[in-house]
């Protein structure tokens, strides 16, 4: 779910100036730096929904609620009151000092504005981004190669030691058919949980399939839109690095279904196995 972050900051009665110089204020803050973050960020884009949604905040909405009636879906974004704005050199300076870390966080990629006589209201946020169905098989092979850097060092998950293992293959289709229909079923049904929406465990999933084998397991996710963030998410978690590290694996495949009406998003299933 996108995580939301409300501020808002009351100043002395100034001019206020134009949306762009605004924008811009915000922008050399991300290039320049501040005391919590190095510069060098990169610059926000102005969104004519996220400006939708800023307007909206203005009239009273919630953050969640001005983004999704604007149509904008995000991952993470936050929101800036300031009231009786100072020019725009100021704001440069107000933002920087009272509002750093929401503003230069190196996932935020546009920015919104709304002004109604001297007070104005900020939206920033990183876009939901999805990743596309056209590049499966460009995912898949990236997961598996993650997996097996991953696979190709000791490391501990958890309070466990695991030493190296040998890296895993991609499975044959019937283990992508098993990873892709749960994906699909969390996504269709706003869910995410080892256990299928018919009571199935991933032992009946991957059985169903005609796939033969005599271990298998599985990792899932939610939220997360590229497959270096999805095992970078699975290493860090113990019962998931576990299964990473498992030398009883010799296969696996992965699967995500995309649905933007949900919570997570995009839900993400990987299944490995060793064939009898």
């Amino acid at each position: 779910m996108p995580r939301l972050v409300m501020l808002v900051l009351f100043l002395t009665a100034l001019p206020l100036g134009a949306r762009a110089s605004i924008v811009g204020a915000v922008n050399d803050v991300r290039l320049q730096g501040c005391p919590a973050r190095p510069g060098s960020t990169p610059r926000l884009r102005e969104s004519s929904r996220l400006n939708e949604a800023a307007r909206r905040l203005s009239r009273g909405e919630t953050l969640k609620n001005a983004s999704v009636n604007a149509g904008y879906r995000a991952i993470n974004s936050a929101s800036v009151q300031i009231t009786n704005v100072p020019d725009d050199h100021d704001i440069s300076r107000i933002v920087a000092r009272q509002f750093c870390e929401q503003i230069t966080g190196r996932d935020l990629r546009d920015i919104g504005a709304y002004r109604r006589g001297p007070d104005i209201w900020l939206v920033v946020a990183a876009p939901f981004n999805p990743p596309s169905a056209w590049d499966r098989q460009k995912i898949s092979r990236r997961v598996l190669e993650l997996t097996n850097q991953v696979r190709s060092q000791p490391r501990r998950c958890g309070s466990g030691y695991f030493p190296a293992v040998p890296p895993l293959t991609l499975a044959p289709a019937q283990l992508e058919l098993a990873a892709r229909e749960h994906s699909d079923d969390m996504a269709n049904n706003d869910y995410m949980d080892h256990t299928g929406r018919d009571g199935s465990t991933p032992a009946d999933r991957i059985t169903r399939t005609g796939y033969q084998w005599r271990t298998i397991g599985e990792n899932l996710a939610s939220g997360v839109m590229t497959a270096d963030e999805v095992v970078s998410g699975w290493t860090g978690s113990p019962h998931h690095c576990e299964n990473l590290m498992s030398p009883r694996f010799r296969e696996m495949a992965v699967a995500f279904a995309v649905n933007p009406a949900s919570r997570g998003g995009v839900y993400w299933t990987q299944v490995f196995g060793t064939p009898r």
